[in-house]
């Protein structure tokens, strides 16, 4: 089995964000993570590499530091990476994102796909599932368990209060939550491997398939109108009931009034 996990590295918000002129992350100048849906999604790779032996490659499209959330994969027990960095593919939206992605998944073989249901940075859940629309296979999102039942992949699909279990063959892709697993650490040996992996990087011309026009910021059809790193908020409104019931009266008043009871 051959199992491609796509992860991304996306700002750590603990140490301020920054962006561009034209709005979009200034990614060059801030801390960075794995993504923890992705990271999730690696983890449950990990798992069917343990139990059928399957082949974990991870791939990532960034900044060429954006690599140091391939070792970590690799750290963590994938087996290698591959990097997808170009200038032309900067300011990429979701669409102009999964395009590039999918150009790199067409010189892969694979049975299956994962990524993270979304990254923290967009937040828009729309990359893995414009994946498989790119590429024509199946799409399972917001998967909260995961096995493999001969050439098909057996999902829990997460649904308000209940989940939904679906059935998809192989090659499919599914997109994880970070509620499926607690990833495991890195290894002081998966150190050591991931420091002295080759990582392969690809450029525009490795990508399959793709036209100028759907890349970078200029393909993307998503603006940003307005950036800002924090959502300020009002006062709000305050009172001083004459009394306790007086208090809970006005509470119970706000929430009819919001439709929420």
């Amino acid at each position: 089995m051959k199992i491609v996990v796509c992860i991304k590295q996306v700002p750590d918000t603990k140490g301020g964000v920054k962006f561009n002129p034209d709005g979009t992350l200034d990614r060059g100048a801030m801390l960075a993570i794995m993504n923890p849906d992705d990271k999730a999604g690696l983890e449950a790779a990990l798992r069917l590499k343990d139990e059928y032996g399957a082949e974990v490659t991870v791939l990532t499209m960034g900044l060429p530091k954006a690599a140091d959330v391939l070792r970590e994969a690799i750290a963590m027990g994938a087996d290698k990476g591959i990097l997808v960095t170009d200038r032309v593919l900067g300011g990429a939206d979701t669409w102009a994102t999964s395009t590039t992605i999918a150009g790199a998944l067409r010189n892969i073989d694979y049975d299956l796909i994962i990524t993270g249901r979304q990254a923290i940075d967009g937040d828009t859940a729309q990359v893995g599932p414009q994946i498989a629309e790119h590429l024509g296979i199946p799409v399972i999102s917001y998967a909260q368990d995961l096995k493999i039942d001969g050439d098909k992949v057996v999902v829990q699909r997460q649904y308000d209060d209940r989940y939904h279990v679906l059935e998809a063959k192989m090659p499919c892709l599914v997109t994880a939550l970070s509620e499926l697993n607690v990833p495991r650490y890195m290894t002081p040996g998966g150190i050591f491997d991931a420091c002295a992996a080759e990582i392969t990087t690809w450029g525009r011309a490795d990508l399959k398939d793709v036209e100028d026009c759907n890349l970078g910021l200029k393909g993307s059809p998503t603006k940003i109108a307005k950036a800002s790193d924090k959502v300020r908020k009002g006062a709000g409104e305050k009172i001083v009931p004459d009394s306790p019931e007086d208090g809970v009266a006005y509470i119970i008043g706000k929430f009819k009034e919001k439709h929420i009871i």
